[in-house]
């Protein structure tokens, strides 16, 4: 007779089991983005009451040397710098603060330079700091204590206000790897420039809610700090996901609410974006795909911009749906935010529940998925009338791609869809054109290459098929090939040839390797 099953695990006591050092590695590889993780050390100087950060790199000539970020925040002790430094070193998180783990710090710094030394000082406290490197935290856990005259000097470095008056907090990373080694002045401007750039998007669309209000500032500066110039000096601007002027749709942005049993209920703003500004307000933050959907606040800091989470798949014609979701201050088991705070997992009891979800006025949360559709599919074909109708693609070209084929351009009404395939072409030619049967057919010889050895499908090398669909598109078209036509067919088979061969050539080098 089986043994009658136990719903609790017997035990026979406990045992200290102490991480491995190596757990220092494992906490540091979790893929930290370079603008995740300095925003992980702004969320940080919010927390300690901050109005000023500094984001400052030390250039050496032509050499990136350190970076640090620099707060007014109220500062630490040295018992509390103990703590902060500590692997998962408890603290209150005060309510409305955005650290949750404590993690992000070490995790965040150490994941891109050698070491981190974090110096602070308090009204009533002197400066004190600590550092760890990666090596010795991989040793034992080693934290190295700084000299105090140094911490005095490095806090007052950052005094009469820039930013630090009285307290603060200075943070310094060293070994930077994401640093340019040589190259010479040209590749360290090309990356300062491109690095300012990418993370002044990051923060100010995470922490935009912050810098909106005016009484919180963050500034990126480069110094030079063989002259002591500041050579840059770059405010970040708010970049507001719903900062549209108009919208889409005069029925919209409306509140819909959702009835967690767990959590109770949770407020969305639903949003359309106007089209005209579609191109314009996306730029630099994603995709069409990519930025729609929920985003994500908790305690003011966007934690998720775009996606549905499990809730329905992004569409082309989603494009202009927004919906900002207030997450409540303190974790859950409904919303779980990421270690990196980059990210929220949503549990199936709040996808349900969105199925229920109405406004005020009784429309439904699918009303607005309708709603924001239709202002899509109208915006695009009126924008469409000066676009030359086309034969649309059909098999053997991905759906999404034809999905947005078909939604940018008007299709030639009763036409048979153009397909493409893999097939044994006569000589070296990289395609042929089947105009009787429409197909375009790609010469079966070039595929391994094409696909740099990986195994092909129906619909495979979507990024060479859908340019040759666009090239050859009105081709199809033409009761015959004229002149102008052969030549340009001729020229697109000699430059794909060319292209196919050195892709060949590339592929045997790797398997000789």
């Amino acid at each position: 007779m089986a043994e009658e099953w136990k719903f609790d695990v017997p035990t026979a006591g406990t045992k200290h089991l102490p991480p491995d050092p190596r757990y220092m590695e494992a906490l540091t590889s979790q893929g930290y983005g370079f603008e995740a993780a300095i925003a992980d050390l702004v969320d940080n100087s919010i927390d300690a009451g901050a109005t000023d950060v500094v984001i400052h790199f030390l250039r050496d000539d032509d050499r990136l040397v350190s970076l640090l970020i620099v707060d007014n925040g109220h500062g630490m002790t040295d018992a509390e710098l103990d703590v902060a430094m500590t692997i998962g070193g408890r603290r209150d998180y005060g309510h409305g603060a955005l650290g949750m783990f404590g993690t992000g710090l070490k995790s965040a710094s150490l994941s891109h330079a050698a070491a981190v030394t974090v110096v602070s000082r308090t009204k009533m406290s002197r400066p004190a700091g600590r550092r760890w490197v990666m090596e010795h935290a991989k040793d034992g856990f080693e934290c190295d204590i700084v000299e105090p005259a140094y911490a005095q000097t490095l806090i007052d470095r950052y005094s009469d206000g820039q930013p630090i008056r009285w307290n603060g907090t200075v943070v310094r990373w060293d070994g930077v790897k994401d640093f340019p080694r040589n190259g010479g002045p040209e590749q360290t401007e090309r990356y300062v420039a491109r690095t300012i750039a990418a993370l002044g998007m990051h923060l100010g669309l995470q922490l935009h809610r912050f810098l909106v209000r005016g009484d919180f500032n963050i500034t990126i500066a480069v110094e030079d700090i063989v002259t002591g110039m500041i050579v840059t000096n770059y405010g970040v601007n708010p970049v507001d996901p719903f900062g549209y002027p108009v919208s889409g749709n005069p029925e919209y942005p409306c509140t819909f609410k959702v009835d967690v049993p767990s959590v109770g209920v949770v407020a969305l703003q639903a949003h359309i974006w106007p089209p005209k500004s579609t191109v314009a307000q996306f730029r630099g933050i994603g995709s069409l795909i990519d930025t729609q959907g929920f985003y994500l606040y908790r305690n003011d800091r966007l934690v998720q911009a775009g996606g549905w989470n499990n809730f329905r798949q992004p569409e082309q014609h989603l494009a202009l749906a927004r919906v900002a979701v207030e997450l409540p201050s303190t974790s859950s088991d409904v919303f779980r935010l990421t270690v990196k705070k980059d990210g929220v997992e949503v549990s199936p009891e709040f996808i349900a529940a969105l199925e229920n979800a109405s406004d005020d006025d009784g429309r439904t949360f699918g009303r607005f998925l309708v709603d924001a559709d239709i202002t899509y599919r109208e915006a695009r074909r009126r924008a469409g009338v000066d676009r030359r109708p086309v034969i649309l693609p059909g098999k053997g070209l991905d759906s999404s791609v034809r999905e947005v084929i078909s939604e940018e351009l008007p299709g030639l009404p009763g036409e048979e869809p153009i397909a493409i395939r893999w097939d044994n072409v006569d000589g070296d030619h990289f395609f042929e054109l089947d105009r009787d049967h429409r197909q375009i057919l790609l010469n079966q010889r070039y595929r391994p290459a094409i696909l740099g050895g990986r195994r092909g499908g129906l619909n495979d090398a979507p990024m060479i098929k859908s340019m040759l669909y666009l090239m050859v598109n009105e081709v199809f078209q033409r009761e015959r090939i004229g002149p102008r036509d052969k030549d340009n067919l001729q020229l697109w088979q000699s430059v794909l040839v060319a292209a196919a061969r050195a892709e060949m050539d590339r592929l045997g080098d790797r398997d000789g390797e």
